[in-house]
């Protein structure tokens, strides 16, 4: 793939049952804090919510588990294989209250509307996230809940420096700038809540912070991986440099080396009630 196609793609990490794992491996770590975002936002029993971005499902799991039985969870997501992986594994959990949709929610109608509209690490993929946020809260009720959790990038950092995790986080940063993503999505979403219209959202930040050897290293390498095409493509990192098959091995051996941390990308949160 050229790099020109890189950059029209907008989501370089694909949608391969590689990432979709990810995803989930990912999820169990991030779940905790979405989860104290969704309740503060007031996600509550018998609620109507639509996930936007669905990918393998884990928001909308996580969101039925908050609406709980008397409640309803439409995910979504433009991958046909990302909805049908969702899917398989809501018929594998007997989750009847979650259902699946392909589409951009942007752009897809709705029989009923939403008590709210959720997303995590979604808008940063928009070309434009004000005119998406004002598409998508017109799916929700007067009074419904808009709440969205966003990555600010500049706060990964590992302390004392550990240079491999440096170099590939240096060399994620530069991959996903480069192909349209906002990797600091996360303070912006302040202005972007004015901008489409929706009252000063409440804010909230979280990060995963921590060494020693059962640091979730692997789910770093992961995104690395993830993005080894388009890295390579973009000419940023080649598969001899990056080592993949190695890399989280080798960030565990230098951070425990040294007794040091990492600190994972910011988790931003905003929520704000549409207006009545």
């Amino acid at each position: 793939m050229t790099s020109v196609a890189i950059r029209k793609l907008g989501y370089a990490l694909g949608h391969s049952e590689d990432e979709l794992t990810r995803l989930s491996q990912q999820a169990q770590v991030y779940t905790p804090f979405t989860r104290t975002l969704f309740e503060e936002a007031g996600i509550g029993p018998g609620m109507r919510i639509l996930d936007v971005g669905c990918g393998a499902g884990d928001v909308s799991f996580l969101a039925a588990q908050l609406v709980g039985p008397s409640g309803e969870v439409v995910g979504t997501d433009f991958s046909e294989k990302a909805v049908g992986w969702a899917a398989a594994r809501a018929r594998a959990r007997e989750q009847a209250t979650v259902k699946f949709q392909l589409g951009d929610p942007t752009l897809l109608e709705f029989e009923q509307p939403f008590d709210a509209v959720v997303g995590r690490f979604v808008l940063m993929y928009y070309p434009d996230p004000v005119a998406a946020v004002q598409k998508l809260f017109r799916h929700v009720r007067p009074e419904g809940i808009v709440v969205f959790q966003e990555f600010d990038m500049e706060n990964i950092r590992s302390i004392p420096a550990a240079p491999t995790f440096d170099r590939a986080a240096a060399w994620v940063k530069k991959t996903l700038s480069a192909t349209g993503t906002r990797i600091n999505m996360g303070v912006e979403l302040f202005s972007v809540f004015l901008a489409a219209g929706l009252p000063g959202p409440t804010l909230r930040m979280d990060a995963l912070i921590g060494g020693g050897g059962d640091f979730p290293y692997e789910v770093f390498a992961g995104v690395v991986k993830s993005l080894l095409p388009a890295m390579e493509s973009l000419e940023i990192a080649t598969a001899i440099e990056v080592e993949p098959a190695t890399l989280a091995e080798r960030i565990r051996n230098e951070v425990t080396a040294c007794n040091g941390v990492l600190v994972s990308p910011a988790l931003i949160g905003a929520w704000s009630r549409k207006p009545g």
